[in-house]
């Protein structure tokens, strides 16, 4: 499975909530972290992820 061109970032108060949040996304939308939580330029840590690409021939009308 490759990695598509989308890319979401997850912003919390803490590295514990940053991680949860992370996970929860992950979870939910079929991402992989790329940056564990790091503290942030300014207020908070921040972590970022990338949503996994379909198999070739999925997504595309086949059955």
């Amino acid at each position: 499975m490759g990695v598509s061109g989308v890319s979401y970032m997850v912003r919390g108060r803490t590295e514990q909530e940053c991680q949860r949040e992370l996970d929860r996304l992950c979870e939910l939308l079929g991402a992989v972290p790329t940056t564990a939580p790091m503290q942030a330029s300014g207020p908070g840590w921040m972590a970022r992820a990338v949503k996994e690409a379909a198999p070739a021939g999925e997504g595309q009308g086949r059955e």
